[in-house]
């Protein structure tokens, strides 16, 4: 058997009043790219293309939480703080709420519900294509992100299923690529970003299992946390 000095070390879990703060502090802190945007719309300071900025704003912050969502599985694995997971269906959640808010601007301020021209879009033009695409695969990841969706799905099909988080992560930055055409700097960016949290799931996966003790399965990444007993 190893000695305890060789055995992993593990960072200190918060308290539960403290984890209770920090899910608080992220909630909040999460929903602050939204009120900006109501705030500047309510100033008139969205430009000259108002209806342009409140849909990429959204679009984009959709992509940033995605990428956030899928950084807390290393993150976790680097500092050892194995509590980080408990954040992560809040992440996902927003990501997906703010997915819903960027189609509703497309539909309702872009298109006026003209059911019509949205699936002529939908079928014509790449970058809305795969949008739609990627929302479509979030939704069930959020129907499922509760414990007792993960109960009734079972362990080892819930963990499939939320794999697919990486699919949406591609389909999101084309949706980005092809949207802006020219500067393709920041996505680019973001496909790097991507490109970085898939090597770290590829290196994970071919690792090799620990020489002596039990191996507790857990997703590589998924869209929320994956016990169903936390909180």
């Amino acid at each position: 058997m190893a000695s305890a000095q060789h055995m992993p070390r593990r960072a200190a879990v918060p308290s539960a009043t403290t984890l209770r703060a920090i899910k608080c502090l992220l909630f909040v802190a999460c929903a602050v790219p939204l009120a900006h945007l109501a705030w500047a719309a309510w100033q008139d300071d969205l430009g000259a293309n108002p209806i342009e900025a409140i849909t990429r704003g959204l679009g984009t912050w959709t992509l940033n939480f995605l990428l956030i969502t899928l950084t807390v599985t290393p993150l976790r694995k680097l500092t050892g703080l194995d509590w980080l997971v408990r954040l992560r269906r809040m992440l996902g959640l927003y990501t997906f709420f703010y997915a819903c808010l960027h189609l509703m601007t497309y539909v309702w301020l872009d298109q006026f519900f003209d059911w019509s021209a949205i699936v002529h879009d939908i079928a014509k033009r790449p970058f809305i294509t795969v949008g739609f695409a990627a929302w479509l695969l979030l939704l069930p990841l959020a129907v499922t992100s509760t414990n007792a969706m993960m109960r009734w799905l079972g362990g080892r099909r819930w963990q499939r299923l939320h794999r697919s988080v990486y699919a949406i992560g591609v389909l999101a930055v084309l949706h980005y690529w092809w949207l802006v055409k020219k500067d393709v700097t920041l996505p680019l960016v973001y496909a790097l970003v991507l490109a970085l949290l898939l090597a770290l799931r590829a290196v994970r996966r071919r690792a090799p299992p620990p020489a002596s003790g039990k191996l507790a399965a857990r997703p590589a990444a998924t869209f929320v946390k994956p016990a169903p007993d936390q909180a």
